[in-house]
């Protein structure tokens, strides 16, 4: 990338608002390769300039990918005034990041956090048919006719069916346990299918989004930031 604004820089790196590090930068708190800078407008290289505030190196990332496993309860969204959100749980100064796409506040599993909204848009683009997995404990049995049903598609009460769905069932009892990958994105799609059969979604967890599955040493709540590999598979939706 190209030089930047110091006042930017800093403000991209969540150490104030653009007034607050402009502030922070007149009063000579902010160096720049060792000497004082004093200027907002300084122009800096994020690739050769070492920039450090309160003598405290701030590295700058354009952009920063996690992967999240949210738990229960929170809501996927960047405020709230109620709920806690999923950013509630990411520890960073940044402003700037938000959730790709969202799961229902009951909805566990994986979340992909970042401010790239290229990749985001990429995701979540009904063009392009991201495949996500999800485990559900459903109420009632779930026999070969709903694998079939799925495969189908659905009449779920929009303008068309949905599209063809995988339907992989674990056990069917009473309670039973599936998985169930779908390559769209719409509003409680998991759930409205499963009721377009005559079913209830008692819990519901995303195991997968674009290949990449959710790291099973994460806990709920637990986030930790991609690796190199799961951030060039993602970028191939590109």
């Amino acid at each position: 990338m190209g030089n930047i604004r110091l006042d930017k820089y800093l403000a991209d790196m969540g150490i104030g608002s653009r007034s607050e590090v402009k502030n922070f930068i007149r009063k000579g708190t902010v160096t720049v390769n060792g000497k004082i800078e004093k200027s907002p407008e300084c122009k800096i290289s994020p690739t050769a300039d070492e920039v450090c505030y309160n003598k405290e190196k701030i590295s700058y990332l354009e952009y920063e990918y996690y992967m999240f496993h949210k738990p229960s309860g929170c809501v996927s969204a960047t405020e709230d005034k109620i709920h806690r959100t999923v950013l509630d749980y990411i520890d960073t100064k940044r402003k700037d990041l938000f959730p790709v796409g969202r799961l229902d506040r009951d909805t566990e599993g994986l979340l992909f956090i970042t401010n790239d909204g290229n990749l985001a848009h990429a995701l979540l683009s009904p063009k392009r048919h991201v495949e996500k997995t999800y485990y559900a404990r459903i109420r009632g049995r779930v026999t070969a006719s709903h694998q079939e049903a799925f495969r189908q598609g659905l009449d779920i009460g929009d303008e068309k069916k949905t599209l063809p769905a995988e339907l992989n069932i674990l056990s069917s009892d009473d309670i039973s346990v599936i998985t169930v990958s779908i390559t769209e994105g719409r509003y409680h799609q998991v759930k409205r299918m499963f009721e377009a059969v005559g079913k209830e979604v008692i819990y519901l967890k995303r195991l997968s989004m674009g290949g990449i599955c959710l790291d099973k040493t994460l806990l709920p709540g637990a986030y930790r930031r991609l690796t190199e590999e799961e951030l060039a598979k993602l970028k191939k939706q590109e």
